[in-house]
């Protein structure tokens, strides 16, 4: 097996890499996904593998590593962030998968990546050896700089019928089921043309009638498949996307509060006569929404070392555990928000053209807002929780 080099923690690695980020966004956001040479010192940085077992050569950082990680990289870039916030959960497969398998996808390659998007649109008929797959998914964030594509997917037993689990709390539920599959096998449509997060590449992608061998699935944090003992497994792929996004988020907000503190040092207002610096208002408001994301990044880092510490003691995420990251990480993104909102409106015109630290960052912000990790209803969920009641635990 190959272990994981001496070197240092991902977020101290990406603080190094922040700057060539910053200087190639402009490229990222026009040509809609990471450019080649930023791709190279990247994975020189090995940033996409924080989250792969050491058994691969990843770090296995601890989750609030991984976020200070995305924190700044996000401040940077949003999209840069985005596409290894992605790619580092659909690494967590690996610790699920047959060792061989994942040496294989992740072990030999030091720009391995997995990319996947939304599901399950796939429909995998049982076939001997493996299912034959056909499907379309959208939101393949990364996936134009790949090596793997997978596939979620409902599985169609050889009698027509659904697969569905036979017990536990999922019993009666239909199963979905991960198709790995290399990249060369599957045809990419280059459709992404969002508001924001631009440059993510996060394009739509099909296979048809493909067959995928049953070694090369994967059902994503499934504890009976689990392979990797250490204590980020006990971590669902869902706790690190809703964490590292909101960590994203968190990045945005700080990027766009350090553009304002310095937007302010120089600016005077039209139909003003002191600088937007001199202002009580500018000054006070300022230091609520500098409050607002400490409070946001304290509590989503606090939260997830104290877990850490849990689970590594325990070897188990408790419900209460799982429903504190989730309000941890949705917290974080809509303070996040309301930061960005401050500075994108204080900095008053200077704040609708491309080009300026404003613009970008405000259609970054509102684009991560929409994405199912951030949903204002989770707060409804962990709130029912909190008052004894049992909402449903999809995305906890």
């Amino acid at each position: 097996m190959n272990a994981a080099p001496e070197r240092p923690a991902p977020d101290i690695r990406a603080r190094a890499v922040a700057p060539a980020i910053a200087a190639a966004a402009d490229r990222i956001e026009a040509g809609c996904e990471l450019p080649p040479d930023l791709l190279d010192a990247l994975h020189a940085a090995a940033l996409f593998r924080a989250l792969l077992p050491r058994a691969l050569g990843g770090d296995e950082a601890r989750p609030a590593t991984y976020v200070r990680m995305m924190e700044t990289i996000a401040a940077a870039d949003a999209s840069t962030a985005w596409c290894i916030g992605q790619n580092s959960g659909c690494s967590m497969a690996a610790a699920y998968m047959r060792p061989d398998i994942a040496r294989e996808i992740w072990g030999g390659d030091p720009r391995a990546a997995l990319a996947w998007g939304a599901g399950p649109q796939g429909r995998a008929h049982v076939v001997p050896g493996g299912y034959r797959v056909s499907g379309k998914w959208e939101f393949a964030s990364g996936g134009r700089h790949a090596t793997w594509i997978g596939g979620h997917s409902r599985i169609i037993e050889s009698d027509g019928s659904m697969r569905r689990w036979a017990e536990g709390a999922q019993k009666g539920e239909l199963i979905e089921r991960s198709m790995l599959m290399p990249k060369s096998a599957v045809t990419m449509h280059a459709n992404w043309n969002p508001m924001g997060l631009r440059g993510t590449g996060s394009d739509t992608y099909e296979v048809t009638d493909l067959f995928v061998p049953e070694e090369y699935t994967v059902i994503r944090d499934n504890p009976p498949d689990r392979r990797e003992a250490g204590a980020l497994y006990c971590f669902t792929t869902t706790h690190l996307y809703a964490s590292g996004f909101g960590a994203v988020a968190l990045g945005i907000a700080r990027g766009a509060l350090e553009a304002f503190a310095a937007l302010a040092q120089e600016k005077t207002p039209q139909a003003s006569t002191r600088m937007m610096r001199d202002s009580h208002h500018v000054q006070t408001q300022m230091a609520l929404a500098s409050a607002k994301l400490g409070a946001a990044r304290a509590l989503l880092i606090t939260t997830l070392e104290e877990i850490w510490d849990s689970a590594a003691s325990t070897g188990a995420l408790t419900t209460d555990e799982r429903m504190r990251i989730r309000l941890a990480a949705t917290f974080a993104t809509h303070q996040a928000r309301e930061v960005v909102d401050f500075a994108y409106h204080e900095a008053g015109a200077t704040a609708i053209f491309p080009g300026q630290p404003f613009e970008r960052r405000f259609r970054d912000i509102n684009t991560v807002t929409q994405q199912v990790q951030a949903r204002a209803t989770h707060f409804e969920t962990v709130g029912a929780h909190l008052l004894g009641l049992q909402p449903p635990l999809r995305f906890v």
